[in-house]
């Protein structure tokens, strides 16, 4: 598979749930807890649509808030839809993975 890119559009999504449920964040910290993670190719041109979108579907809210560097940030805070989104994505994750594994495992 040479270009992982439509697989990582899926699990994109469910991870940025979760850095958001675990802390306050802004969306380039977002970007850079996913790089960190090991998620080398993502950038913020790829994490602010998925942000916008997910704000559109409520699953996410904002409140901007002061920086201690400069101008004010946008964070980012899971919605009760959010919480159970979150859950399901793991869910979700679960048994892909584990299937996934026992192709695998041949």
């Amino acid at each position: 598979m040479g270009n992982s890119t439509q697989i990582l559009k899926g699990l994109l999504e469910g991870c940025i749930l979760k850095i958001i449920k675990d802390s306050d964040t802004y969306g380039y910290e977002i970007c850079e807890s996913l790089i960190n993670y090991g998620f080398e190719e993502v950038s913020e041109g790829s994490v602010y649509p998925i942000l916008i979108r997910l704000e559109k579907k409520n699953i996410i809210y904002s409140s901007m808030k002061k920086s201690p560097l400069g101008p004010m940030r946008k964070y980012y805070y899971l919605t009760k839809e959010g919480e159970s989104e979150l859950i399901n994505f793991i869910s979700s994750w679960d048994k892909v993975k584990n299937s996934v594994n026992k192709v695998l495992e041949g």
